[in-house]
């Protein structure tokens, strides 16, 4: 990590032993004594201090070439590390780019610090060149922000700033700093600790509540674990794994929980909810125990409500006190550390007999698995995404945009560890994929990091080509192109008669594009992405053929640099299995 920056000597009461400062400089040195090494920053006129600040520290900073791109870097490299991803924008327009990965940071609890240069004091509420009220703008799609004031409190704030994104459930802090007070010099006075005395993340158990959810595992005969992001923010995968290992009892993730417990493991279920596993949702609607660890019951998971898991106690355990009884009412809730929760419960709980409910999980396994219908020669994007698997044993570190490729990644790319599955869960983000790779190919250089993408998610962001050229990140990238938005598609074949409205976004002009602008593979790609990669300097390739992809597989894997592989496939191939929005597992589409 970054040691403190050259005018830098704190004493030990705090106070640095140097000459005076200016703002800018003790932001920056308050954000290197957090540890940061790397920032994702995009300069203006309300910034400028503050990037000259990093100049002079051994802060390296990422230029992406949008705020977006750079804030969904930041996630990135927060969700595959742990460690709080920090950005910074200017004033307006870039602070306002910011807005959806705050959004998104919010939804999906990844801990973020973003710093944002403000007009002058003075100029505030003026309706000055390029302000904005983003502490207004961002009051609900962040854990808290801060408008500095003065010169004096900036140590203080970034320190507390640090402390809330990382702390409890995760989450965005925004931090937004006058021009004038970024000019302004002080003596900086850095704090040691953090007192909030409003805030206490550090929530625990009870013995009690621990015993009584050892006594219902012990009481069930068909128990599931249903469990989410909270597992791997809270750092309690092995726990959660010594937790199964003790009992036998099956495990079904949620989207953002894959990685949580290994799914290559015969006790996993995979994934549930609206794209899940048949077996899955089969097994949380007949379960007479709901273990749920680390979750939000969201809509995506439970479909109806009322008919979610209704055979079964469903037990909730989570940081949050917010998430308790508010989608989903629980018999047993828990507000805890989850990490903590489940080594209380390591030591105390004991497993049933499961044998005849895992028989009963294993039937529908053997009959309703993840499968595809093969072709001779067009790529179907399952197939790609399982090839992947195969050719990286699974241990790729995987980014992805949104929509049907999203869900594809999650069915057919099997995830043994936590952190290496980067996606946007809660906001569904398109655009998300390729800067959250950037991000995470920073946080973990030696392992090969991959964004599977789709044509309409990968183009809002394919301006961040440029930073892969100009970082030298090695980011390889797969855009399953199919010349429409997938899953829109799919709803309008599912739901409204298979009626076109605006999901077409290939050429309609180009050859071979017919007048339903139903455009088949094979036609005049729009737009090109190889010719687009090549202007950015990087390596890139189509595939059209499935006897072709393999080896072009083979030849991005093995690339020193970013590569970018165009692969063309059908649009007519619908994600399944299916459960309908508001619906329940016992509609689930299969076919």
């Amino acid at each position: 990590m970054a040691g403190q920056t050259g005018t830098e000597a704190p004493s030990e009461n705090g106070r640095s032993d140097a000459q005076e400062m200016n703002g800018a400089d003790i932001l920056i040195a308050s954000v290197v004594r957090e540890g940061v090494d790397v920032v994702f920053g995009y300069p203006g006129g309300a910034s400028m201090e503050i990037h000259q600040a990093i100049t002079r520290s051994k802060l390296r900073n990422v230029l992406c070439r949008h705020e977006q791109g750079e804030i969904f870097a930041a996630e990135g490299y927060a969700k595959s590390s742990g460690k709080v991803g920090v950005c910074v924008a200017t004033s307006g327009p870039g602070a306002t780019n910011l807005v959806t990965g705050l959004a998104d940071a919010k939804m999906d609890s990844v801990p973020l610090v973003s710093i944002t240069g403000q007009v002058p004091s003075a100029n505030i509420g003026r309706d000055a060149f390029q302000e904005t009220p983003i502490i207004e703008i961002t009051r609900q799609i962040t854990k808290h922000n801060y408008l500095i004031e003065r010169i004096e409190d900036i140590p203080r704030i970034v320190k507390e700033a640090f402390y809330l994104a990382s702390s409890g459930r995760p989450g965005p802090v925004l931090v937004d700093i006058p021009k004038d007070v970024q000019q302004a010099r002080a003596i900086p006075i850095f704090p040691e600790a953090v007192e909030i005395t409003s805030y206490n993340p550090v929530v625990r158990a009870t013995r009690d509540e621990i015993q009584k959810v050892a006594d219902l595992v012990q009481a069930s005969s068909k128990p599931i674990v249903y469990a989410g992001g909270g597992i791997i923010t809270g750092d309690a995968s092995a726990e959660l794994r010594e937790f199964v290992e003790k009992t036998q009892i099956p495990v079904a993730q949620t989207l953002m929980g894959l990685g949580a417990y290994p799914e290559t493991n015969p006790l996993s279920l995979q994934m549930l909810g609206m794209h899940g596993s048949v077996y899955a949702n089969y097994a949380v609607n007949h379960a007479d125990l709901l273990l749920a660890f680390g979750v939000r019951f969201d809509d995506r998971v439970t479909g109806k409500l009322e008919a979610f898991a209704r055979h079964g106690t469903i037990v909730h355990i989570d940081i949050d006190p917010s998430e308790l009884n508010k989608n989903k009412e629980a018999h047993v809730p828990i507000e805890s550390d989850i990490k903590y929760a489940l080594q209380e419960l390591n030591g105390v709980v004991e497993g049933g007999d499961y044998a005849a409910w895992r028989d009963d999980i294993n039937l529908w396994k053997e009959k309703h698995p993840f499968s595809y219908q093969d072709m001779d020669d067009a790529i179907l994007p399952q197939y790609a995404i399982d090839l992947l698997y195969q050719k990286t044993d699974g241990k790729a570190v995987i980014s992805t945009g949104v929509g049907q490729h999203q869900m594809w990644a999650a069915q057919f790319y099997s995830f043994d560890e936590p952190r290496n599955w980067l996606t946007s869960g809660g906001l569904g983000s398109m655009g998300f994929g390729l800067p959250s790779a950037i991000g995470a190919a920073l946080a973990r250089p030696d392992d090969l990091v991959v964004d599977i993408d789709g044509d309409g998610s990968f183009v809002m962001n394919i301006q961040e080509l440029a930073t892969l050229h100009a970082e030298k990140i090695p980011v390889k990238m797969i855009v399953l192109n199919n010349q429409h938005l997938g899953m829109v598609v799919q709803w309008e074949d599912r739901f409204y008669k298979g009626n076109r409205a605006h999901t077409y976004i290939g050429d309609p002009e180009a050859s071979g594009a017919p007048a339903d602008m139903k455009a088949p593979p094979g036609h005049l790609m729009f737009p090109d992405f190889v010719t687009i990669a090549q202007g950015f300097k990087v390596p890139a390739e189509r595939v059209e053929h499935k006897r072709d992809l393999d080896a072009a597989l083979q030849r991005m894997i093995d690339a020193d640099g970013p590569y970018l592989l165009d692969v063309v496939t059908p649009y007519q191939e619908h994600v399944l299995p299916m459960i309908p929005s508001g619906m329940t597992f016992e509609d689930i589409i299969t076919e």
